[in-house]
């Protein structure tokens, strides 16, 4: 079966593509990360999953342009609750190129985040899957977090030190 599994970077991807493969699931990632903040950030989160795509041999469809101004516009004024609009939009993303690829499910690495809201990104996931057409397919790839960053390491790419946007990165390196 095939399943489209939308691709935040590199290191998150290593440990759902391995599940996703040992399922027997034909695997095709999907890199879609408009929010990731500077622009600079999202080239080296690319260029990771380039090479690394090609180690693993492993299909990527590559998001069109960058959209930064988008993901700002529609969280402007929503700050706290930015994570809701940015999980919504990779996801309804990724249901509708898996729907016009005619995958049989798709997933997405934020569910191999222990900083991820887990239960929103399943509900997201599940209600557009509904909508598109194209079954959401839930799995907490968290029990794998720790083999993932070994594997990272071992492989020296590129990891990044907060989730994308810009202010997930104030988060992580601003401190009073």
């Amino acid at each position: 079966m095939k399943i489209l599994l939308h691709i935040c970077c590199a290191g998150c991807s290593i440990y759902p593509i391995k599940i996703l493969r040992k399922r027997d699931f034909n695997v095709t990632g999907f890199f879609y990360n408009h929010n990731i903040h500077p622009y600079t950030e999202c080239l080296k989160r690319k260029k990771t999953l380039e090479d690394y795509a090609k180690i693993i041999d492993l299909r990527v469809i590559w998001q069109k342009g960058y959209n930064l101004e988008q993901f700002l516009q529609s969280v402007v004024f929503r700050e706290a609750d930015r994570c809701t609009y940015c999980y919504h939009d990779r996801l309804k993303a990724a249901a509708h190129i898996a729907k016009r690829g005619k995958f049989d499910f798709f997933t997405s690495t934020l569910l191999y985040s222990k900083f991820q809201n887990h239960e929103k990104i399943k509900e997201i996931g599940i209600s557009m899957g509904k909508s598109v057409g194209v079954p959401f397919f839930y799995n907490d790839f968290r029990n794998g977090w720790k083999e993932g960053i070994k594997e990272s390491k071992e492989l020296n790419l590129y990891r990044q030190q907060y989730c994308g946007c810009i202010f997930s990165e104030k988060e992580r390196f601003y401190k009073e």
